[in-house]
């Protein structure tokens, strides 16, 4: 079974449906004890990041969803939810995160681009991942966002982008894989990624 966290922050139902492309074996949960008959979980997020921590921690989701994460449970994180699992976010104040990857999150400065971040950018695939299988590097997929990490080990990154700051955009270790891009939006290669990530979860 593969279980959609809801916490109440956006965009669950796109991601629903691009996972039903490939299996039935979906739900959505608002639930942490779901976690407990769960092959995989899918983070996906839209808004602030202070207010989805809030969220988590009101739901109960913190310590069961670090427990999953750190004992290796495959776990898929996207746009917000791949922010949270960062140590801390500047987002309209500091905010403590769920502190898996060691980094902050920051808002883009500089003239010279605009902000947010929306639209189609080219990620360079820096190393081999099974989570990528089948995706070209510099493929095209799609952004919505202000804020991006600065991060602390590079052993993380899967994938990078350049929006006037080079910055990772994919990270992942073992089963876990996380995208600050929108799989679900991002035609052919975006739905690539959840296609290996529902494969992985069905074997």
């Amino acid at each position: 079974m593969i279980t959609v966290i809801d916490y109440g922050m956006g965009n669950i139902r796109s991601v629903v449906k691009a996972v039903e492309k490939y299996t039935a074996d979906v739900r959505v949960s608002g639930d942490p004890s779901s976690i407990l008959d769960s092959n995989s979980l899918i983070m996906p997020g839209d808004g602030a990041f202070g207010m989805a921590m809030e969220n988590l921690i009101k739901m109960g989701w913190i310590e069961p969803l670090k427990s999953y994460i750190k004992r290796g449970g495959r776990f898929l994180g996207i746009c917000l939810g791949f922010q949270l699992l960062f140590s801390t976010s500047e987002e309209f104040g500091m905010h403590d995160g769920l502190d898996i990857i060691q980094g902050s999150i920051v808002r883009f400065t500089g003239a010279d681009r605009k902000v947010p971040h929306m639209g189609w950018n080219n990620v360079e695939i820096s190393v081999k991942s099974a989570h990528m299988d089948g995706i070209k590097t510099n493929s095209y997929f799609y952004f919505i966002h202000s804020y991006y990490p600065q991060i602390e080990d590079r052993k993380w990154i899967i994938g990078e982008v350049d929006y006037g700051v080079r910055f990772p955009c994919i990270v992942g270790k073992g089963d876990l894989i996380a995208t600050q891009f929108h799989p679900e939006k991002s035609h052919n290669a975006g739905l690539k990624i959840i296609r290996n990530f529902v494969e992985s979860s069905c074997r």
